[in-house]
């Protein structure tokens, strides 16, 4: 058992909540006061466990005390990564957390938070360090994710790859956690968060020679409505043969592997 896992106890789901998860009908928002995880409420906001109020953002006075940042329009050999010093004001608890190990699985996640459409990027980084507050109050190492990507495409390091995240409850062990800023119950993708989507997740099924099959979203781990029917739409697109994901396993990683 891992230190930074949720542990909350919450009623069983029946059937016929599950299939409405599933197919991601009215059942998931009506009934994400019980799921773990990610949820889909805006007034009782949870990101693995309960903060109090999503935050409110706005941009600072006059020019950014953070240097902007522009991604790759498209895919490169080397994907732009925001290192965390520019968001975080505290670097993570270790004594808290256990080691990740090899890389195995890929989970994408959205914050579930109150939608979050704010293209600049001190909005964002006001954004990722509320979830990292809120997962340390909880007694968490650090933010539950490794990686975030905001509705600008823009690519954030979160927990470092070498301590195990905690963004799936019992599943967290070689497990690697992207989180989409937003609620994906309530607003669509940007193109630009779609191209980070593939360009992320294709990199790290190559670095670490993680199959297409070990590539999940939160729901398919656990009852949950995370990361929102419409990134869990894309998802099942992207993979599906001819899909952006599909495509760069077929390039690089046999999805056959076990």
């Amino acid at each position: 058992m891992t230190h930074q896992d949720d542990q909350t106890g919450r009623p069983a789901l029946g059937r016929r909540e599950l299939l409405g998860i599933a197919l991601g009908t009215g059942f998931a928002a009506g009934l994400s006061a019980l799921l773990p995880g990610c949820s889909t409420s805006t007034r009782h906001t949870r990101i693995g466990e309960p903060i109090p109020t999503s935050p409110i953002y706005r941009p600072l006075p006059g020019r950014s005390r953070i240097p902007d940042f522009e991604p790759a329009p498209q895919p490169t050999p080397g994907v732009a990564i925001i290192g965390r010093r520019t968001w975080a004001t505290q670097g993570p608890i270790v004594s808290r957390a256990d080691n990740m190990g090899r890389i195995s699985y890929i989970t994408v996640h959205h914050d579930g938070m109150s939608p979050f459409t704010s293209t600049l990027f001190d909005d964002a980084a006001r954004r990722i360090e509320a979830i990292r507050a809120a997962h340390v109050d909880k007694l968490w190492a650090d933010i539950g994710y490794h990686y975030a990507i905001d509705p600008a495409g823009r690519i954030w390091a979160a927990r470092p790859e070498s301590l195990q995240g905690a963004h799936v409850k019992d599943h967290n062990p070689h497990n690697l956690g992207i989180v989409v800023l937003g609620n994906y119950e309530q607003q669509r993708p940007t193109d630009a968060a779609i191209r980070s989507i593939d360009n992320l997740v294709a990199m790290k099924m190559d670095e670490n020679r993680v199959p297409v099959n070990r590539v999940f979203t939160h729901r398919e781990w656990a009852p949950t409505a995370c990361p929102g029917r419409h990134v869990q739409s894309y998802m099942l697109i992207a993979r599906a043969r001819g899909g952006a994901i599909h495509a760069a396993a077929a390039g690089g990683v046999d999805a056959r592997s076990t």
